[in-house]
């Protein structure tokens, strides 16, 4: 089946950019346009810039750009029908499908068909879990025995598999699926000449990703065999990699936004069972140790992570060793520890939501602190567990990458530690220094640079800097094009449209840069048409190298804040304030780069001649284009000095 295409013409005209965004990211209002932590690379200071009024987004740190839907495809890997259906559902918009042919249906994206496939199993299993003598009476009289309601079994599309070899496969098979996109999804093994299910005789948690889709799965055996593992889960497929997912991310992602802190647990019914107690921003690392991709994750909502750890001393430890890669992020961690012989599930269902909430916040914990205090009794009577000790706790404050941050937790330690700061300080130093020499030596300057300029600053060099490596003539030919596309209906005088005086100007000069000189050319032809085409024509129907130069040519990366002239009492002009000034002085620069590219071309051949008669001519040339030089840079008011 595929989307009418009226439908999907109805779904891009209801997207709100920053509505759509706003469930993935953090964002945050600057001037007219919005701004975050890029969801693509590792920054601390945000470069993704969202622009309402033009419907994109631009990533600097990244270079990615786009609309809506190519921000979801890109970020969640979604094909673009998925896209559509997912907005569609966002927006309340009936989905209407029309029959495809053989052809388009040999064409369909196999990722696509791997989340059409895993959608499936999971209504299937949810189905049987409702609907079949089996499901409830062993499946969901489970969930029942764990406190778990009808509400929170459905929101977490909880489910249940028959034991059978083949349940699963005989049915998607009559539904017309293939049985190798089954075993790509991992619903389906197959040994030499044999395919069974997966999930038999279990009940089924889903893994979503953030846009609520299930990716994969994970199953708990409900008897007791030694010969069988307790849960077994999905293999890694191409769009499950469970290094970059945590279970109920989805679920949670508004609530950790509105707590500002995030509740970390290991298992799938710790995240259920906190959700009945009323604490939704809770998710789970699936029994997987932390990685750095699922802190990435956490942190496009909130800054502050809380670990829960149950009270086994032995696991606590082992596991308070990997908090340290969230301090490493630049994350805020606490800690709640529960008593021996409890976890969350089993504390929230003792405890009933009132008192559960109180003991997460009576009991959190700064994770520094409480790693001082934890190790500080191993080190009381015994001199060498001491030095261990310090050592441990040193480590991890160094891996803070805020410097007033490791001082003000060095100043902590020294008094619960009761040992001289000076000493903590050297030993921080030490740790510094070895994790320096032990970098990548390609690396080593850069990070040193990181660690002494503001990150600003940083950035700041880095535009700099390839501004000074752009040829000045393609850099004029950028500004003379995102001038017209930003303000080319915008009339210069009475009666003139600034697009036609530029046009004009511009008539006698050849763009040396392809993609400037194609949407040059497109504005050109339109015009003889009696049609103005601006940005966003271009970003539905240009090319994909079009649509990304004029993404990065329309989007604004610094805007002046509301408030400044309050503020200050200065009045600092827009650009489209002082428009005419500024197309002037393009014009004008423009034609001074191509002025000075004809004179190098010129200067190059001279070098090369011979024949004194040519010499000569060609002086003579350069002197008339020398002329043309000075009497630009005297309108301007530059000094050429060359």
């Amino acid at each position: 089946m595929k989307i009418r295409q009226d439908i999907i013409d109805q779904v891009k005209a209801r997207v709100d950019i920053v509505e759509v965004l706003d469930d993935f990211l953090t964002l945050k209002k600057v001037g007219q346009s919005y701004r975050a932590l890029s969801p693509f690379t590792d920054e601390k200071t945000p470069s993704f810039y969202v622009s309402p009024a033009k419907g994109i987004f631009k990533d600097f740190s990244s270079g990615k750009g786009g609309d809506a839907i190519a921000f979801i495809m890109e970020l969640e890997g979604l094909s673009y029908l998925e896209t559509i259906k997912y907005l569609a559902k966002k927006y309340g918009i009936e989905i209407k499908e029309e029959e495809q042919t053989d052809e388009e249906i040999a064409r369909q994206n196999e990722r696509e068909s791997l989340y059409i496939a895993l959608s499936f199993a999971n209504e299937y299993f949810k189905d049987l879990l409702w609907n079949h003598a089996d499901g409830q009476s062993i499946g969901l009289a489970y969930f029942k025995e764990r406190g778990f309601t009808d509400q929170v079994i459905r929101e977490f599309d909880l489910g249940y598999s028959l034991n059978l070899w083949d349940g699963l496969m005989k049915a998607a098979l009559k539904k017309g699926y293939q049985k190798e996109i089954l075993e790509k999804a991992g619903l389906i093994i197959t040994n030499e000449d044999r395919s069974y299910d997966r999930f038999r005789g279990r009940v089924i948690f889903p893994i979503h990703n953030i846009t609520g889709k299930p990716i994969a799965f994970g199953a708990r055996i409900l008897v007791a065999d030694k010969k069988q593992p307790k849960y077994i889960n999905s293999p890694e497929t191409e769009i499950y990699h469970k290094s970059k997912v945590l279970y109920g991310i989805h679920q949670a992602r508004q609530a950790i936004r509105s707590a500002d802190n995030c509740y970390l647990v290991e298992g799938y019914t710790d995240v259920i069972s906190m959700h009945m107690a009323g604490v939704k921003n809770v998710v789970a690392s699936s029994g997987t140790s932390l990685t750095d991709e699922q802190i990435k994750l956490i942190s496009r909502y909130t800054k502050n992570i809380t670990v829960l750890f149950d009270g086994d001393a032995a696991g606590l430890r082992a596991s308070l060793r990997g908090v340290d890669m969230i301090l490493e992020s630049g994350m805020n961690v606490k800690v709640v520890v529960f008593p021996d012989g409890e976890d969350p599930d089993s504390y929230a269902s003792k405890s009933g939501s009132t008192r559960f909430q109180e003991y997460l916040q009576s009991q959190s914990q700064d994770f520094i602190r409480f790693k001082i205090s934890e190790f500080a009794k191993d080190g009381a009577k015994d001199p060498v567990r001491k030095a261990e000790t310090i050592r441990n706790i040193v480590e991890s404050i160094s891996k803070i990458p805020d410097p007033i941050q490791r001082t003000v937790y060095i100043q902590e330690s020294s008094k619960l530690l009761d040992i001289d700061e000076s000493i903590l300080i050297a030993e921080q130093n030490k740790i510094l220094i070895r994790k320096h020499r032990e970098r990548p030596k390609e690396k080593s300057a850069t990070k040193v640079e990181t660690e002494i300029l503001p990150e600003r600053l940083l950035h700041e060099q880095e535009e700099q800097a390839a501004f000074a490596e752009l040829d000045p003539l393609i850099w004029q030919e950028k500004e003379s094009v995102r001038i017209l596309l930003t303000y080319g209906i915008k009339e210069v005088d009475e009666n003139i449209k600034l697009s036609e005086y530029m046009l004009q100007e511009l008539e006698e000069i050849d763009f040396k840069t392809p993609v400037y000189a194609d949407i040059l050319n497109s504005i050109k032809d339109n015009l003889k048409k009696g049609l103005w085409i601006d940005a966003d024509y271009f970003l539905h129907h240009g090319s994909e190298e079009i649509k990304q130069e004029v993404i990065s040519l329309t989007t604004e990366k610094y805007d002046i804040s509301e408030n400044w002239h309050e503020m200050y009492k200065i009045h600092v002009p827009r650009e489209s304030e002082i428009i005419d000034n500024v197309i002037y002085t393009n014009i004008h620069r423009l034609k001074m780069r191509v002025i000075q590219k004809i004179i190098d071309g010129h200067m190059e051949r001279l070098k090369q001649e011979q024949d004194e008669d040519q010499q000569e001519s060609l002086l003579k040339i350069i002197s008339s284009y020398k002329k043309m030089e000075m009497e630009i840079a005297h309108v301007l008011g530059n000094v050429v000095a060359r």
